[in-house]
């Protein structure tokens, strides 16, 4: 798509990036979930178990507020399971817009051979650390880990928890075996540092593998 995503409506343009990024094999079936602030204390999110390849801006989005309760929810429909993930996200950077989350093969695979005590992935010093506010000379810079559950809300506790103390050096966090999510002040800057973070894993995916 030529325009930037900021100038679609904010359903449509999530339902075209997830079609894009289930191209890509970052949300596999129904994996994954996209959200975008629509006013004051709400935003809209992807609906829970709907294919990401074709999501229908009309019908596979919910409304809810900063605390992950839908303001309307049609028949049938509930919010994704990660919607708590996104609300503490959303409380904790109210400069953000926009909140991006995908489950890719190199996510998982780097995060799972990652040592059990982790709490951070050291990022490799590449030149598109800028696209993520690095400007730094060789930086040491590292995307904080979190223990995945299959009970979501504790592992948005334990984000809202551990940013609450200090904001990441990144944009970004990562679950182990389970995927990155990246905020943004904009659609198009979420999606931007969401490629950058791809990026990066899946050199160090490619260099732990002997990958060329």
């Amino acid at each position: 798509m030529s325009r930037p995503w900021d100038e679609l409506p904010p359903r449509e343009a999530l339902a075209a990036l997830a079609a894009d990024f289930h191209r890509r094999g970052w949300m596999a079936g129904t994996a994954g979930n996209l959200s975008a602030r629509s006013g004051a204390g709400r935003f809209w999110i992807t609906a829970s178990g709907c294919p990401k390849g074709c999501l229908d801006p009309g019908r596979d989005f919910l409304e809810v507020d900063l605390d992950g309760r839908p303001l309307d929810t049609p028949p049938g429909v509930r919010p994704s399971a990660e919607t708590a993930i996104h609300a503490a996200l959303y409380r904790r950077f109210p400069e953000a817009s926009a909140c991006l989350h995908v489950h890719s093969l190199a996510a998982a695979r780097v995060s799972h051979d990652l040592p059990p005590e982790a709490v951070e992935l050291p990022l490799p010093p590449l030149e598109i650390l800028k696209g993520l506010g690095v400007w730094e000379a060789a930086p040491r810079v590292a995307l904080p880990l979190f223990a995945n559950h299959l009970e979501v809300a504790r592992i948005a506790r334990a984000v809202a928890r551990r940013f609450a103390v200090e904001a990441p050096a990144v944009p970004a966090l990562l679950i182990r075996g389970h995927g990155v999510t990246v905020w943004g002040e904009s659609l198009q800057q979420a999606h931007d540092r969401l490629e950058c973070v791809e990026f990066l894993l899946a050199y160090l995916d490619g260099a732990g593998s002997g990958t060329p």
